[in-house]
């Protein structure tokens, strides 16, 4: 059966609708934030549909003559029409509806030229009567071709066209005011969108590492440590993705595809209907990019989690290779993994290389039958200038948002694969927090009646283990490798649940108690220890601000771990590097002494807590172990039986069971298992 925690490579559904809704649950606290980006992303979206119609407009009505020549046999009910006898009629061409453009233009009755109409009476009409053979007299003003402006001084003609001018002062000046209003919201939504964004990943970095805090170790002992990390960052990163650049964008390219779309149909339906031709092979693109990055992200992912699994198990085991002269093999084996990932990475880069080219020649191609078809429309009439420049303007932008919406399937497809990996962990169940009992003086009594315990299923690590330690006794626990000693300090850490039988303190069993309470009434001290980056004093108290400097130092003192801090230039501030790579495993022994009883437990557990300690450091610390157990219950399990034969009690263990109980000498007057480990170890060192 596969972990799933194993599974980085694997990608869900593009959508998915219950996923979502717990997504949404993050995105809840900061729902007006959204809002607000939403509104914005929308007010951006309109104020890119309006900034090619202005141009449009400043075309249309201020820099090319607004009047068209049409002959029909009775006036036109259309465009404001004005008699030029012999059956022709000037109109303006922006008022006729575009239906009946094309009629008259099939039916030839438009004609091709455009004319400028000044009104009677104006200075624009003073400057006119000086061009005779230019413009005509008609009834309300004087009209000429717009070919035949170019007789006119340049003085004149920006005379004549004065009113076009100050219009088109006008229309920039908007235009102006859309880009400016265009960067201010811009910036406003990036801003609230990134903010949001980093909100819910704090939060859920939050969540993910709170929870992770109260999962048993069971989960960590098949799951690794890699994986979580992941959980936390890339994973979180992949669902910020899809907020800030994805889910908002999602409204505006919607909502500007069907904006455009609507806008060109209004200005040409023939020329939009043109260039939706192109959609069908615009969609096959997409498709077909979505269906190769998909497979070629899934294997990049892949590769990903192979290289970083790999980098964290070499760099972890460095020492052994280099003991082991493997520096070679290992190089070899990283290069192959780096060779797959560079492929994986290759692949992914063509299929976005040919991509993002192929909608640009699509996107040119769409541009150039608008040129073709719209100037021709241009020239016979029956579309404006400025139409045609809106509408080149529109064809451009239309394509943005779709080659946006087909990127965007693999933030979501990825974001979901990620929410689905986040939500896997978060489903985990926690720790049994217990029943929440606490007692006003917990003196330390530790009984087991009959525990049976095994890791998986019925493989019994614990079989039938029953005995007891009263207040303040000191008990050891000894016996072949893999017999289940440390196994009894897991359980009564309540690490691990029980299967059969029950555990006690003070008479009560562990279970009832609330799991906080209960462990801080205990001190565990292992052969491996720990050390967390920081110093030496945080990792004495753990960052506990309850315990202060003074018990630190009492606490090292007490131990003999005074004796190398203080050697270092900032004694109990001074910065520990990593895992305490500097420090030797005696040294990192003695500071778990000085964290344990830094921590003033009632229950005092050493899980071979000397075994990395040399033999005269061990004699010299054995008094204060002493003075540690006084007045506590103590725990010990030691390999090496020498350091447990003052122990008020001794118990032997073998297969999972308590074989043997009692002092040392009862022990040895038993001639039993116990004795044959002391004459093992007395020939071992004898041998030595």
């Amino acid at each position: 059966m596969s972990n799933p925690f194993y599974d980085d490579e694997v990608l869900g559904k593009a959508f998915d609708a219950q996923l979502t809704r717990r997504l949404l649950r993050f995105l809840t606290p900061y729902k007006l934030l959204f809002a607000v980006c939403v509104v914005l992303t929308i007010s951006l979206a309109l104020i890119e549909l309006g900034i090619p119609y202005i141009s449009k407009t400043a075309i249309d009505s201020f820099m090319t003559p607004a009047y068209g020549r049409v002959s029909l046999d009775e006036e036109p009910a259309w465009g404001d029409p004005i008699a030029l006898g012999d059956g022709s009629y000037l109109v303006k061409t922006s008022q006729v509806p575009d239906e009946l453009l094309r009629t008259w233009e099939h039916e030839e009755a438009l004609h091709v030229e455009r004319y400028l109409l000044v009104s009677e009476g104006s200075r624009e009409a003073d400057v006119a009567a000086d061009y005779p053979e230019v413009f005509r007299p008609v009834v309300g003003g004087l009209y000429a071709m717009e070919s035949d402006l170019a007789a006119l001084s340049a003085r004149d003609l920006e005379t004549i066209r004065g009113g076009a001018l100050s219009g088109i002062v006008r229309l920039a000046a908007l235009y102006a005011l859309a880009l400016l209003g265009r960067f201010l919201f811009g910036v406003v939504q990036i801003y609230l969108l990134r903010y949001t964004g980093q909100r819910v990943m704090y939060d859920m970095r939050q969540e993910i590492f709170g929870h992770v805090l109260r999962l048993p170790l069971r989960f960590f002992d098949r799951t690794p440590v890699g994986r979580l990390v992941t959980r936390a960052t890339n994973d979180v990163h992949a669902i910020n993705e899809m907020f800030t650049s994805m889910l908002v964008n999602l409204f505006r390219d919607a909502f500007l595809v069907v904006g455009i779309l609507i806008v060109m149909f209004r200005l040409e339906w023939r020329l939009a209907s043109v260039l939706l031709a192109l959609m069908p092979f615009i969609v096959l693109a997409a498709w077909q990019f979505r269906n190769r990055v998909r497979s070629a992200y899934r294997e990049v992912r892949r590769q990903i989690a192979r290289l970083n699994a790999y980098l964290q198990e070499s760099i972890s085991g460095m020492r052994i290779i280099q003991v082991f002269v493997q520096e070679k093999k290992a190089n070899e084996r990283f290069s192959s993994i780096n060779e797959s990932k560079y492929s994986a990475d290759m692949r992914q880069m063509m299929t976005f290389a040919v991509f993002r080219p192929l909608m640009s020649f699509l996107s040119s191609f769409a541009i150039a039958l608008v040129i073709w078809y719209g100037g021709a429309n241009v020239l016979r009439g029956s579309l404006t200038l400025g139409a045609l420049s809106a509408f080149i303007q529109y064809a451009q932008m239309l394509f943005q948002p779709v080659l946006r919406l087909s990127e965007g399937y693999n933030v979501l497809q990825a974001a979901m694969a990620s929410s689905e990996r986040i939500f896997r962990l978060l489903d985990e169940k926690a720790e049994d927090p217990g029943q929440g009992q606490e007692v006003d003086r917990f003196t330390g009594r530790i009984e087991f009646r009959n525990v049976w315990f095994a890791y998986n299923g019925e493989d019994w690590i614990l079989k039938d283990v029953s005995f007891s330690v009263a207040p303040g006794e000191r008990v050891a626990i000894v016996g072949p490798t893999g017999s289940g000693k440390t196994t009894i300090i897991r359980i009564l850490l309540r690490l691990y649940p029980i299967q059969r039988g029950e555990i006690l303190l003070d008479g009560v069993p562990i279970e009832a108690y609330d799991l906080s309470y209960l462990r801080s009434q205990m001190a565990v001290v292992l052969q491996d220890v720990f050390i967390f980056s920081g110093n030496f004093q945080d990792n004495i108290r753990l960052k506990n601000k309850n315990i202060t400097q003074d018990e630190v130092c009492r606490a090292a003192e007490y131990v003999m771990a005074s004796g190398f801090i203080e050697r270092y230039p900032d004694k109990y501030v001074e910065e520990v590097h990593e895992r305490g790579s500097t420090l030797s495993a005696g040294e990192r022994q003695l500071l778990a002494f000085a964290r344990a009883l830094a921590f003033n437990p009632r229950i005092l557990v050493l899980d071979e807590a000397t075994a990395n300690i040399d033999t005269e450091t061990e004699e010299k610390i054995q008094a204060a172990i002493a003075k540690m157990m006084e007045g506590r219950t103590s725990i010990v399990i030691a390999h090496r039986l020498s350091t447990v034969q003052s122990m008020d009690r001794i118990a032997v263990m073998h297969k999972g069971r308590i074989v043997e109980l009692g002092t040392h000498e009862e022990l040895m007057g038993h001639g039993g298992l116990y004795k044959d480990l002391i004459a093992i170890q007395a020939l071992d060192s004898s041998t030595l």
